[in-house]
């Protein structure tokens, strides 16, 4: 088994933390007790919670385009309506179920309203960040006569508005996740049926 680095569980710390109580309701000295360090020895590694906040962003944005994509990495483009089906509900998949997506999503979710980086961040990750990366997926399967020629933005749009939406229920009331699952497949089988060639 790989050990974690203590700065990588210094960040897990903030995270978890963060996740419950806020960015203002934590502070260094209690991210430090949450694994068994003096506060002190916080600041081998970091400079402060402002700091840690940072590096704890840069390295989720980095899971994030990892593991779901983004527009520099939308991935291998999709050569049917059914493969792009199939590979957004695995980045759902991935959204829905990751730990650390679904920690920060729900720290954002609290900080958009008082961080206004937070709030630009929130926008992108939920909305304006995935539109413009199948925007970019649209457009390729456009140009391959795999889709109807329209706006690649609008299509982009009512891709993944329905999405959104239904991650946020899901969020709010887990028990809903399979009807919820179920409304996101439905609304992708109607754009196909709408838009594919």
């Amino acid at each position: 088994m790989e050990k974690v680095s203590s700065k990588d569980r210094i960040l897990d710390s903030a995270l978890d933390l963060f996740s419950e109580k806020g960015y203002d309701g934590v502070g260094v000295d209690q991210i430090a007790q949450n694994i068994g360090l003096k506060g002190p020895s916080i600041y081998k590694h970091f400079k402060g919670k402002e700091d840690i906040l940072k590096c704890l962003m840069d390295r989720l944005e980095t899971h994030y385009q990892k593991n779901f994509g983004s527009v520099e990495n939308i991935g291998e483009v999709p050569s049917s309506m059914e493969a792009l089906i199939a590979s957004s509900m695995k980045r759902i998949e991935f959204t829905m179920h990751d730990p650390q997506i679904r920690k920060v999503r729900r720290f954002l979710s609290m900080e958009q309203f008082r961080n206004p980086m937070m709030a630009e961040i929130t926008t992108m990750h939920s909305l304006t960040g995935i539109q413009n990366m199948y925007s970019k997926i649209f457009a390729a399967m456009i140009a391959q006569n795999l889709v109807k020629a329209e706006d690649s933005d609008v299509l982009a749009l009512e891709w993944v508005s329905t999405v959104a939406l239904m991650v946020q229920i899901c969020d709010r009331q887990p028990e809903k996740e399979v009807q919820c699952m179920k409304t996101i497949q439905e609304h992708f089988e109607h754009f196909a049926k709408t838009y594919a060639l």
